[in-house]
């Protein structure tokens, strides 16, 4: 007897048993079940999560201003800037407090923040999309695992009644040998007189 396949009903209302409703993100689960589509992607491949020009170059300023060689750039620039104006003294552009290095720093300042916090919204987006695309790979494996267990349920339930029926004819064919082997012992006359203790 051939295992039938799960039926869509089946696999519907173990989507409904999940949160009582079927959200978007599982109709496309439930059309790639049935289907029989892969649903792993490669969410860097376009999509929703394609970067546009200003996200890409605020990623790239973010990771630059976060890393060792800016601190190191930065450093020395800042050194070389205090100690050329320390010498120059009072031909110095920018005298002690360096008022003009404290404009530039806070216009630096002003202009990173929010560079680094797009670069940041942007990541938590792409995070966001991971998480939900991992929801939907694991969605879909649980299902696949449900769906296995119930074949094999199927498959374990189909070959305990062919071993029942193989049992059956078995034991049919040991009786009708026992009986064909065995002669039949012979009955007592009932209509012989006195087989009752009678005279």
């Amino acid at each position: 007897m051939p295992i039938t396949p799960l039926p869509p009903e089946m696999i519907r209302d173990w989507l409904a048993q999940l949160q009582g409703h079927i959200s978007p993100a599982e109709h496309r689960v439930l059309e790639h079940l049935l289907t029989r589509k892969p649903i792993a992607r490669d969410l860097h491949l376009g999509g929703p999560g394609a970067s546009t020009l200003g996200g890409r170059m605020a990623d790239r300023v973010a990771s630059f201003g976060g890393s060792w060689s800016f601190i190191a750039i930065f450093t020395a620039v800042l050194l070389l800037w205090v100690a050329g104006n320390a010498m120059l003294a009072a031909r110095a552009f920018d005298p002690y407090p360096f008022i003009f290095l404290n404009l530039i720093l806070s216009m630096l300042a002003a202009f990173q923040a929010p560079i680094i916090m797009m670069s940041q919204n942007r990541q938590a987006a792409k995070d966001r999309m991971a998480a939900a695309h991992d929801y939907e790979i694991n969605l879909k494996a649980e299902i696949e695992i449900m769906a296995l267990h119930e074949k094999m349920d199927q498959m374990r339930s189909q070959q305990l009644e062919g071993l029942i029926a193989r049992q059956q004819a078995h034991i049919d064919r040991l009786t009708g040998l026992l009986l064909a082997a065995v002669p039949s012992a012979p009955q007592p006359d009932r209509a012989t007189p006195g087989a009752g203790g009678g005279p």
